[in-house]
């Protein structure tokens, strides 16, 4: 049976942000099942179908006037389950460990039923802000609550889902930060590890789901664990390895008073360096590290917000970007950020690197709309190792998300409408397709009850402050 064959006609700017970096006005979009065809100006597309072999029109037309059309956005880096706990902490100004100590009792109280409700109301909230492939770092596992509650819930939306199985070994008792409670032995860590790799990840091109393995930091984790993860995740193909770094000073210190290095050397001690290593952070980097990092391959998740809500500090993204770091973004958890929204996350990047760093002056110039954009797309494409997602070209993944530009948080930006995704109040997606499949029209999740979610998620939230003496 031939697949359909969808035709998105006359954006008022279709970016590719593929090689050439490709922008068309009035630009089109040929889709076959779940790969791109052809694409580029409208004419040019209309040519091609009218030259097609095989003769076939296409059997649905969206009429994209008034929008942008871009590739599905990448979130490179995330903790579904904190949709649960927004704004505990971060409303009062606390910095992470002190944010840290207050949350982990309260996620202390998460069941299965926590985990898949969490984890598809945040992706729901992703899905409308644009993205179309999720990470996700699950490293706190009580109650009976599994990773494979969180995939259920992706499974469902449809989304392209990267998630990593976390873990904390290492208490309070240990010299470590969570309490003791909250951590899990290291072979059980393992073997389960190997358990949701074996079941769960798809290396192959277009999937729709790989797993990878995500030890949570240096301050809750042992060495072993380090070592052992990356052995198990190198023993697969295509299994990724995450963890947090360089994220505070704090963690700095922490790292030269328990290891005698600091947090990127740690890492290479413990066998964390090379293509399927991807960082969440990375905000205090030296250039020599900088310069390492560009040099053995090892990736990096800027998450400007969370930065910014914990005063965590500015990471050096254009430093790391010229460099030949791989970059992408991510939102980070929904409690170190309170939102899950693709595009706000990208402008937030954007007007964070224009302010500067220490030894870096303030510049506007320093980095544009499209680097924000491009963070947003082909760099968390190549974070996640993901070569077929990230760009509009024919025979990519047919992940495309339309923004309505006609709009009136975008009246008088007729000049630049795809700079005006993030120099504008960032907007929900109008139309969404991931793998071919249309997930958002006319503003809409398709197929979810979203009150009723939200009523749920609620009374899970409050249920469990309440256990937590919270409420």
């Amino acid at each position: 049976m031939q697949s359909e064959r969808i035709l998105i006609r006359r954006a008022d700017v279709l970016a590719a942000f593929d090689a050439e970096a490709n922008e068309w006005a009035g630009g089109s979009l040929l889709i076959e099942g779940a790969r791109i065809i052809a694409v580029g100006a409208d004419a040019d597309v209309l040519d091609w179908i009218a030259e097609d072999p095989a003769g076939r029109s296409p059997a649905r037309v969206i009429d994209a006037r008034g929008c942008v059309a871009l590739p599905g956005l990448i979130n490179g880096h995330h903790h579904l389950f904190q949709t649960l706990t927004r704004t505990l902490g971060t409303a009062r100004g606390r910095v992470l460990f002190d944010w840290l100590r207050l949350l982990y009792p309260v996620w202390g109280q998460m069941d299965p039923e926590a985990i898949y409700i969490s984890a598809k109301l945040a992706l729901c909230e992703l899905m409308l802000s644009g993205a179309t492939t999720v990470a996700d770092h699950l490293y706190l596992l009580a109650n009976g609550a599994r990773i494979d509650d969180e995939i259920a819930a992706a499974v469902e939306l449809g989304v392209r889902f990267h998630p990593t199985r976390g873990s904390m070994s290492v208490g309070e008792s240990a010299g470590g930060l969570p309490p003791d409670a909250l951590t899990e032995g290291e072979d059980a860590i393992l073997a389960d590890s190997q358990r949701v790799i074996e079941c769960f990840h798809d290396p192959e091109r277009f999937s729709m789901l790989r797993v990878g393995l995500a030890p949570c930091s240096p301050f809750s984790v042992s060495q072993d664990l380090m070592r052992q993860s990356a052995r198990l995740a190198r023993s697969y193909r295509g299994v990724g390895l995450h963890t947090h770094l360089a994220e505070t000073l704090d963690e700095d210190r922490y790292c030269l008073e328990r290891f005698g290095m600091r947090p990127l050397e740690y890492a290479d001690a413990v066998e964390w360096t090379g293509h399927e290593v991807w960082f969440a952070h990375m905000v205090h980097p030296s250039d020599e590290e900088i310069a390492h990092m560009a040099r053995h391959g090892s990736g990096v998740c800027h998450c400007a917000s969370s930065n910014m809500i914990l005063a965590s500090g500015i990471a050096p993204v254009r430093a790391m970007l010229d460099a030949g770091v791989r970059v992408g973004l991510g939102v980070d958890g929904s409690a170190s950020n309170d939102g899950n929204h693709m595009l706000g996350e990208a402008r937030q990047a954007m007007l964070l690197q224009r302010v500067g760093w220490p030894g870096f002056e303030a510049r506007a110039e320093r980095f544009s709309a499209r680097d924000a954009l491009y963070l947003a797309t082909r760099g968390g494409a190549a974070l996640l190792g993901r070569e077929e997602l990230g760009s509009l070209a024919p025979g990519q993944a047919a992940d495309v998300v339309l923004f309505r530009v006609d709009d009136l948080e975008h009246a008088g930006a007729g000049s630049d409408p795809l700079g005006a995704l993030v120099t504008c109040t960032p907007t929900r997606a109008w139309f969404s397709m991931i793998n071919g499949r249309c997930v958002i029209e006319d503003g809409v999740l398709l197929g979810v009850d979203l009150p009723d979610l939200i009523r749920r998620h609620n009374e899970k939230s409050r249920s469990m402050l309440v256990r937590a003496g919270l409420a």
